[in-house]
């Protein structure tokens, strides 16, 4: 199996979520692994495994909560209101919703997403369930379609492992949030080397697990793209989920969920 190039990269990620969009499959594990996912779970449950509020969820637009996510980025956002939040890959909208929630009728939440699919299913679930304050975006993580400078907040939730460029993800991050603006994002990350058999499985990048960097990987890049006060915190519980989603590859043996944290440095600081 021959190391597939960014483009192939990006297809297959792209046709697996447009599967997960229009209800062909469900869950983290796209068409190809779709053996993995319980169909009999919803994904309302997963969620609550992974930190958020029943309340929350059980006022979400149906079908906004896809069960994609390795964690809970809007419990680490510290969102307050009137605040202009970006969500990274928002998928059918689940972390854009409990955003717009937030930060209020004052605040404002864009989505951006690769998939059109998707994106038609976002804003069908914020037409029905009335949210005037969301954005959904058809674009690229790494070439974002947003202005500079205009975003307090940036969320995500396991999707950044998706892009075979990340530097590029953390650069354009950096230009289009506000001086003192931060990173609040939940995704995989690799614990040890991830063997090459594994990252060159299509399968396995796009079910969150084979395009995983390693944290000082990450570190170096977001420090390089400009941000301040990184933090990358591990959650060794979350492997008790991982482990379903690629079963046979013992692929928690190489990657962990984990907060991922940062800060764009307020005008006039100076990181040096």
């Amino acid at each position: 199996m021959s190391q597939p190039t960014d483009d192939t990269i990006r297809t297959a990620v792209r046709e697996t979520y447009h599967v997960i969009a229009v209800g062909e499959s469900s869950g983290c594990c796209g068409p190809s692994n779709a053996s993995c996912c319980s169909p009999s779970v919803p994904a309302q449950v997963d969620s609550l495994h992974l930190g958020y509020a029943a309340h929350d969820l059980v006022s979400l637009p149906e079908g906004a909560d896809l069960g994609l996510g390795c964690g809970n980025p809007g419990a680490i956002a510290a969102l307050q209101p009137g605040e202009t939040v970006l969500d990274l890959g928002c998928g059918a909208g689940v972390d854009a919703f409990l955003a717009a929630r937030a930060v209020g009728p004052q605040g404002r939440v864009i989505g951006v997403d690769t998939t059109p699919a998707m994106i038609g299913r976002a804003r069908a679930n914020a037409d029905s369930g009335g949210y005037t304050n969301v954005d959904f975006r058809l674009g690229e993580i790494e070439n974002l379609p947003v202005a500079d400078s205009t975003v307090d907040v940036i969320i995500s939730n396991c999707v950044i492992n998706l892009s075979p460029d990340k530097a590029a993800v953390f650069r354009d991050a950096f230009r289009v949030l506000r001086p003192g603006g931060r990173l609040a994002i939940s995704d995989i990350v690799a614990s040890t080397d991830i063997p090459e058999d594994l990252r060159r499985d299509l399968s396995l990048h796009s079910a969150c697990l084979g395009g995983a960097s390693p944290i000082s990987e990450l570190e170096t890049l977001m420090a390089r793209a400009g941000f301040e006060n990184i933090r990358i915190t591990p959650k060794q519980e979350s492997k008790a989920f991982i482990d379903q989603w690629a079963p046979g590859h013992e692929i928690t043996d190489y990657v962990v969920s984990a907060t991922i944290q940062a800060v764009k440095p307020s005008a006039g600081s100076s990181c040096c």
